[in-house]
C-alpha cells in the first residue's frame, strides 16, 4: 500500500465536494487519517481513515479501494459505510467488533466534533445527539475516550 497514492486517489475522488463548514471535503480524511497517524495506528489503519467516505460520498467502487489497498482496508471501509435504511444500532454493532472500523469511526467522530462549532446550530444539536446516544459508549476504554468526551462537552457550551 502505498500512503501518498491513496492520498491522492482520495483528494481526487472527493474534488470539488465542500463540508459543512465550507472547506474542501478532502481535509477530512486527510485528518481522519492524522489522528490515526498521532494515535499510533498502523498505515493500514490510516489508508482505511483516508479511504473512509469514498464509498458513501463518491463514485468509488469496491473494486478500486481494494485495487490500492486491501482485503481488511475495504472490509473496515465498508463496515463504516451508511447504507441507504440502515438502522443505527447495527451500525454500531458491526462497527464495534471491528478493531480498524472501530479506529476509523472513533477518528471521524473526533474530527467531526471538533469541526462542528463551525457548522450551523441544527448541525451542532444533530451531532451533540448522535454523539451522546452512540458514541461516548462507542469510546469507552479507548484511547480517543478523552477527545471525544471534551469535544463533546465544548458542542453543549
Amino acid at each position: 500500500m502505498n500512503l501518498e497514492l491513496v492520498k491522492e486517489y482520495v483528494k481526487n475522488k472527493h474534488e470539488g465536494q465542500k463540508r459543512k463548514q465550507r472547506t474542501p471535503y478532502y481535509f477530512h480524511p486527510l485528518k481522519v487519517q492524522q489522528i490515526l497517524q498521532e494515535k499510533g495506528y498502523s498505515e493500514e489503519y490510516q489508508v482505511a481513515g483516508l479511504c473512509h467516505d469514498l464509498l458513501e460520498d463518491t463514485d468509488a467502487t469496491e473494486q478500486e479501494i481494494l485495487d490500492l489497498t486491501n482485503e481488511e482496508v475495504l472490509k473496515a471501509v465498508k463496515l463504516v459505510t451508511k447504507e441507504d435504511g440502515y438502522k443505527m444500532q447495527q451500525y454500531i454493532n458491526r462497527i464495534s467488533e471491528n478493531p480498524m472500523a472501530k479506529a476509523v469511526k472513533l477518528a471521524d467522530r473526533l474530527h467531526n466534533l471538533q469541526d462542528a462549532p463551525l457548522a450551523s446550530k441544527e448541525f451542532q444539536i444533530k451531532y451533540r445527539r448522535e454523539t451522546e446516544k452512540w458514541y461516548l459508549k462507542l469510546a469507552e476504554g479507548t484511547m480517543f475516550e478523552e477527545e471525544i468526551r471534551e469535544a463533546y462537552q465544548k458542542l453543549l457550551k
